[in-house]
């Protein structure tokens, strides 16, 4: 495969892959327009119109990363942003149990640094920061990173690029430890993203991201975790190839369930041969040719999956109407605004959505304008249905919001098909 890895232009209507710079490209998903899946709107702009840009997912025939077209700058998207890590218990004890992970892994001290790509609102560096390990967040929301630097994080509010890179090792030294969670996907500039990790890197230091896993994706339907802000989609070969080209040889990689199904890689520099790679590696890369994620047929065939599955989910919501059920939405997250937009769910099928960030409450869903208020509001209204739009973290929704069961309430997910739970 021709890995060039120079600076690629993006025409829309014309494909040229961000990483390879290839040309030829097949249909992964076309999801039609969407607007971007984090823009919620105030009460005073329901009148107005919103922007929406086609959604249409292709997969590059030479080096098989699955990528949209970038119709908005992340300044646009990321300079404030609606999502917070901290809103999530499951998702902070992941965060924990990492750091005393990697605090004792690699051995990390005080004298030591820790940096984090697109840190939020700090959710993970405080492990660290509480343990005595200095941190550095880098965090291009200036609201969110507000709520790091209240919590004790220190955070450069800045995009992460291999210019900024220089300058953050000018200003604090170069890192042990180089952790990216759930922020590979929201580069457009794949090249310049990955080269500046690798300016951050001591010659010796480690490098972890995590990621949902193009596999999962696939095998369970997530169509709905596409959208604007996700710019591409990872195979664990793919990520291979990626960190290759500048340098950087990925030698562990975890299987992880958050996010419905993520691995975390474990990078290097090429030239580090203290860290051999593990057999997990060498299983990975088995597992996904055997599942055929090395073959262009694989990913064509999605497309087909996908309408197949909005169907489904439209015929499910249809007979719960039929039958005079009342059904309400839990969360308001981008995977929900992308699947609510793709299906044409709004207020005739969901009453309502109610999410635990107070940002996106009294706001409304962006395209399909569904108002979203405090989970209080289930209690309130007794609902016979609570869809659940975060399906990845059902259980902890389920345990939180157990109390429907009072009136007979049941919980329903959309995705990897939809269900009434049992």
């Amino acid at each position: 495969m021709a890995m060039a890895i120079t600076a690629v232009a993006r025409t829309v209507g014309r494909f040229k892959c961000r990483f390879c710079g290839g040309c030829d490209a097949s249909t992964f998903a076309d999801l039609g327009a969407s607007p971007l899946v984090q823009s919620f709107l105030e009460a005073d702009r329901l009148h107005a119109m919103e922007p929406f840009y086609p959604l249409h997912a292709r997969v590059c025939h030479d080096c098989l990363l699955v990528q949209l077209d970038e119709f908005v700058a992340p300044a646009e998207i990321f300079s404030e942003y609606a999502y917070f890590s901290s809103f999530s218990d499951a998702w902070i004890a992941h965060a924990a149990r990492y750091a005393d992970r990697m605090r004792e892994r690699l051995r990390l001290g005080a004298g030591s640094l820790v940096v984090e790509i697109a840190s939020n609102d700090g959710y993970l560096l405080r492990h660290f920061a509480a343990a005595g390990v200095p941190v550095l967040g880098i965090e291009p929301a200036a609201n969110v990173a507000r709520a790091a630097v209240d919590a004790g994080v220190r955070t450069d509010v800045s995009f992460h690029s291999r210019a900024n890179a220089a300058r953050i090792v000018g200003e604090h030294g170069r890192a042990d430890l180089v952790i990216g969670n759930n922020v590979l996907a929201h580069v457009p500039d794949l090249n310049d993203f990955v080269a500046g990790l690798k300016t951050l890197m001591k010659p010796d230091a480690v490098l972890t991201m995590e990621f949902p896993h193009l596999q999962r994706l696939i095998e369970e339907n997530q169509f709905d975790t596409i959208y604007h802000e996700h710019f591409s989609y990872f195979s664990f070969a793919t990520a291979a190839r990626v960190f290759a080209a500048h340098g950087l040889r990925l030698f562990d990689v975890e299987e992880l369930p958050t996010h419905g199904g993520s691995i975390r890689i474990y990078g290097c520099h090429a030239d580090d041969r203290t860290k051999p790679p593990s057999e997990r590696v060498a299983r990975m890369r088995a597992q996904e040719r055997q599942l055929g994620l090395e073959d262009l047929a694989t990913y064509r065939r999605f497309d087909e999956r996908v309408k197949a599955t909005k169907r489904d989910i439209l015929e499910f919501l249809i007979d719960l109407k039929r039958r005079g059920k009342t059904v309400v939405g839990y969360g308001a997250p981008g995977k929900g605004n992308t699947l609510l937009n793709y299906c044409g769910v709004r207020t005739d099928f969901l009453d309502y959505t109610v999410d635990r960030n107070p940002y996106k409450q009294g706001r409304f869903t962006p395209g399909t304008r569904i108002p979203i208020h405090a989970p209080a509001r289930i209690r309130e209204t007794r609902p016979d249905v609570v869809l659940i739009l975060p399906w990845n973290w059902r259980e902890e929704i389920v345990e939180q919001m157990a109390y429907i069961r009072e009136w007979g309430g049941r919980f329903a997910v959309p995705i990897p098909r939809p269900q009434i739970l049992p």
